[in-house]
């Protein structure tokens, strides 16, 4: 059985990161358009693209997910529980390292929305009626050119966190990223596993590419749209800078109470359709160049997946 094998973790990791990359530069500009709609502001894009390079840490939990499957199966039959459990491990395991991420990430995404919003400063003023004594008040905008703003990189955000909230401010929001990644793994993994080995032709023969490109887009996009409320928090609680009249929250539940009672349940679906379309091609291409195996090709092994028993 393919399952008792000894897998490279090594190898494993280096096939999440090429992954990783390859997925995360088809689905930028979607990502971006998910954390703009889950803030309700558009604006001037004022970021360097380089961040979302960040999104490739993400695929530790595939190397994770395999890590965990593997173990869990030397006793016996993975059943659909231990898949679960293995999903949880790995979902764990991915946020203890991708939470600083996603928080300068969400940043530098939100940026140019607040810039956008300041551009435009409301003033009141006051019109005198020709020939008659009483005042119209009227909304006007500055129309004067804004002042350059200097593009944000990783590094200035970091420092200015480091300085103002310390290193555990790196870690905001990392109750509602729990809340969003170990239910999304839980999910996607036995899913992905199950719909990946219908495409088996044959015990003997492997899946077709296609088929696991399918598998991963499928299996992806039911979990990021199932999990989707709880990515709304996440992102509302680490966007830092507020624009006018915006919400400040003080934790998960009064993120939650707040946005149900100015917002209604609608608003935990915003960005949803985005994210789906960021999650499902994500994870079709990454569980495609996974199982071509790149890691174990570079350092000497055959290349195997355990879900190919």
């Amino acid at each position: 059985m393919a399952q008792q094998q000894q897998i490279s973790l090594p190898a494993k990791l280096i096939n999440g990161g090429v992954a990783g990359i390859v997925g995360v530069t088809c689905v930028f500009p979607i990502d971006l358009a998910k954390t703009r709609l889950q803030n309700q502001r558009s604006g001037q894009q004022i970021y360097k693209n380089i961040q979302n390079i960040f999104d490739v840490f993400k695929a530790i939990k595939l190397a994770a997910n395999d890590f965990f499957r593997h173990q869990l199966s030397k006793d016996g039959k993975l059943t659909v529980f231990k898949e679960m459990l293995a999903g949880c491990c790995a979902g764990m395991c991915q946020v203890t390292v991708t939470t600083p991420m996603e928080m300068l990430k969400i940043q530098m995404q939100d940026a140019g929305r607040i810039t956008a919003q300041q551009r435009v400063m409301p003033s009141v003023v006051t019109t005198l009626k020709m020939g008659g004594t009483s005042a119209v008040l009227c909304r006007s905008y500055n129309t004067n050119p804004a002042p350059q703003v200097m593009r944000l990189s990783a590094t200035q955000i970091t420092r200015e966190l480091l300085k103002t909230k310390g290193f555990l401010g790196l870690y905001k929001g990392l109750g509602a990223t729990l809340m969003r990644d170990i239910p999304f793994s839980v999910i996607y993994f036995p899913l992905f596993a199950h719909l990946h080995q219908l495409g088996k032709p044959s015990p003997e023969e492997s899946v077709p590419f296609y088929w696991s490109f399918m598998s991963g887009c499928l299996a992806g996009c039911v979990a990021a749209v199932a999990v989707s409320p709880c990515d709304v928090v996440k992102t509302r609680l680490q966007s830092l800078k507020k624009g006018a009249n915006e919400e400040t929250y003080n934790g998960i539940v009064d993120c939650v109470r707040k946005i149900l009672k100015k917002e209604g349940p609608g608003a935990f679906l915003k960005g949803a359709s985005c994210r789906a379309l960021v999650i499902a091609p994500l994870f079709g291409i990454a569980q495609v160049i996974y199982f071509v195996g790149v890691g174990e090709i570079l350092l000497g092994y055959t290349p195997h997946s355990i879900y190919s028993s």
